[in-house]
């Protein structure tokens, strides 16, 4: 006759058991106040209400942390409309169509606080053919721009086009964005956002709100084409 050894209880088959027996601690209440467990917040032991309270209290504040955090971020949300917004309405309120460029520039680096920032496009009316603003484009930076999906936002890496900025030095993190006159066109235009911060534009970062002014800036810019 062959024993069969019994497997030993385990913590899971306790908790099981108890999971699947809710009305055993209402036939043990008693165990519900002899129950002592540690404190998180020290070595005293606590009984397992204080305990539960505890957790509950914990779970309150981490909600807490995140309702605020909701608050804070749609609060910056409606700050940032707000620019974008302004910005918008400077566009399209302006009637020299050779200042647009000026006003893109100013509008992001005032507006949005980046630090550096600098445009040059090509394929332009003739008109405009002796501005700053199609100066110094090499046909690599055009096929690069062209090249570009998405804006690039990451470290440096020996861009061209950062030279067009005031101190490439400082452009420790950088964000090329390409402008379209249509979204499926080529781009006709770069712009060059940086920052002395390595952290300011990162590789795994969204990209929705420079695509957006993406949008705007390559609406506004194609009245110099």
């Amino acid at each position: 006759m062959t024993e069969h050894t019994i497997p030993p209880i385990t913590e899971d088959d306790i908790a099981n058991y108890l999971a699947q027996t809710p009305g055993f601690f209402e036939r043990h209440a008693e165990l519900l106040a002899s129950v002592q467990l540690t404190s998180p917040h020290g070595q005293r032991a606590v009984s397992l209400q204080e305990r539960q309270a505890e957790m509950l209290r914990e779970k309150i504040k981490g909600l807490e942390r995140r309702l605020m955090d909701m608050i804070r971020h749609g609060n910056e949300n409606v700050v940032i409309a707000a620019r974008m917004h302004r910005w918008t309405l400077q566009l399209l309120g302006n009637d020299v169509p050779r200042g647009l460029p000026d006003l893109v520039v100013s509008g992001i680096r005032d507006d949005f606080f980046v630090p550096q920032v600098a445009l040059r496009i090509w394929d332009v009316d003739a008109a405009f053919a002796d501005a700053g603003f199609v100066q110094g484009v090499s046909e690599d930076v055009k096929t690069f721009a062209s090249s570009l999906a998405t804006p690039y936002c990451g470290v440096n890496s020996g861009f061209e086009a950062v030279q067009w900025l005031d101190d490439a030095a400082l452009a420790l993190s950088v964000a090329l964005v390409p402008l379209r006159a249509a979204p499926a066109g080529p781009a006709f235009g770069l712009l060059v956002l940086a920052s002395p911060d390595p952290q300011r534009f990162q590789a795994a970062m969204g990209t929705d709100f420079l695509e957006h002014i993406a949008g705007l800036a390559g609406a506004a810019l194609s009245r110099l084409r």
